[in-house]
């Protein structure tokens, strides 16, 4: 995916039933952990998505910050979690597996969302998403490697 060199270590599978304050939350934390955002990040993905819906479609959604906490962002950089049950994301009824924490200090998140749009409008995305075993598994439909 673009320049971030995107691993299998950016990629975090939990199973059970979450909401979706729960998966922003955990990526959020992961986010936090590996040093790309500041704490107060988490809160401004929270209001991102109150203002419009971060589900990409899918099963793909992308929560990330408002364009005013740029400041919080450290390094530009993705962390990924998959929920084998899904996470009831919004009013439509709309699941996302995938939960895709995007930090970017500028508009590099354009470039992130362009490539996450070839994984999104294939056909059998949503198929080849609930079936996913591993990191790898994810990493290669989001790469568009198979």
């Amino acid at each position: 995916m673009s320049d971030l060199k995107l691993t299998i270590d950016d990629i975090r599978i939990i199973s059970g039933r979450y909401s979706k304050q729960d998966a922003i939350q955990s990526v959020s934390e992961a986010m936090i952990k590996a040093g790309l955002v500041k704490d107060d990040y988490t809160q401004a993905m929270f209001d991102r998505d109150t203002q419009i819906s971060t589900f990409l479609g899918n099963g793909i959604a992308i929560p990330h910050g408002t364009t005013d906490k740029r400041d919080s962002v450290i390094k530009t950089g993705l962390k990924i979690i998959y929920y084998p049950k899904g996470v009831l994301w919004d009013q439509d009824d709309n699941i996302a597996y995938v939960v895709i924490g995007i930090a970017a200090k500028a508009n590099e998140h354009l470039d992130i969302l362009r490539q996450l749009t070839k994984a999104v409008i294939a056909e059998d995305t949503l198929d080849r998403i609930k079936t996913i075993k591993t990191a790898e598994n994810l990493l290669e439909i989001l790469q568009g490697s198979c």
